[in-house]
């Protein structure tokens, strides 16, 4: 697929009009005091990935995160991930995503919890990161490759924006043992925009890019198959609207029927 098609096609996709006064109008239906969130207020509505924050905190023990740690979240899309490695960590984050609607809101959201200081928000393609070689200590993922077939180009990108010893962590679905998975997922409604490879494919093109793995876990059980918070709304809901039932219903399944599993992982860059 031309890189012209994948761009527009992931930003068709996912783009949403007024996801950040959405957002705050569902957490003031939920009595949230706008005038001092925290990011446990913002959790369910800011952490669009498998295992919301839980993961998010996982991945950051794993990867041992220090104060002052020089962040690139790609994808990070709304910055829920960012504002808590900023938060939790005392990382400084920045955060790069396609699609401007999810740049916006998350430009908005960092500004209402007072961490525009610590948290930036650029529009950006993984495959043509604007930053210059050895700017990050680490790059940083949660889901955001599956819409992206050349995974090559991409963590290719990731090494070279890392300093030596740099360190890149990741969450990410990948092909289970059984093919193909049930459609509509959270990232694609068919086959066209869903570009998964298996855990043995991806951890040897991470390592031929020039990584060192550090940690590879399965966290399937963990992250996958959820449902949305019993009280109020969530970002999937906000976002896939009538289709999250026919999304959820085929996440467990493919989860049970071993068609996607999830994978956290934590790489040295050589």
């Amino acid at each position: 697929m031309p890189e012209t098609s994948y761009v527009q096609r992931v930003k068709d996709f996912w783009g949403r009009d007024g996801l950040g006064p959405a957002i705050l109008d569902a957490l003031a239906a939920a009595g949230k005091p706008l005038d001092r969130l925290t990011i446990d207020d913002l959790a369910p509505l800011d952490q669009f990935h498998g295992g919301g924050k839980g993961a998010t905190t996982r991945l950051a023990r794993l990867g041992g995160l220090a104060a002052g740690t020089r962040v690139l979240d790609v994808g990070g899309g709304l910055g829920g991930p960012a504002r808590t490695l900023a938060v939790e960590h005392g990382c400084q984050v920045t955060v790069i995503d396609l699609a401007p609607s999810y740049v916006q809101a998350g430009e908005a959201l960092t500004a209402q919890v007072g961490l525009g200081d610590r948290v930036s928000h650029e529009m950006g393609d993984a495959l043509e990161l604007p930053f210059g070689d050895g700017t990050f200590d680490v790059v940083w993922t949660q889901n955001s490759g599956m819409n992206i077939a050349d995974k090559e180009a991409m963590y290719a990108e990731f090494h070279r924006v890392l300093r030596i010893g740099g360190r890149l962590l990741l969450q990410e679905p990948m092909a289970g043992p059984v093919q193909p998975p049930h459609f509509p997922v959270m990232w694609a409604h068919d086959a066209a925009t869903h570009f998964l490879r298996t855990p043995e494919q991806m951890r040897t093109l991470i390592e031929n890019a020039g990584f060192r793995a550090q940690a590879w876990d399965d966290v399937t059980a963990e992250t996958s198959g959820g449902r949305a918070p019993a009280q109020g709304q969530s970002i999937q809901s906000l976002v896939m609207g009538d289709l999250l039932p026919a999304i959820g219903a085929n996440g467990r399944r493919n989860r049970d029927e071993g068609r996607i599993v999830m994978v956290q992982a934590v790489f040295d860059r050589r």
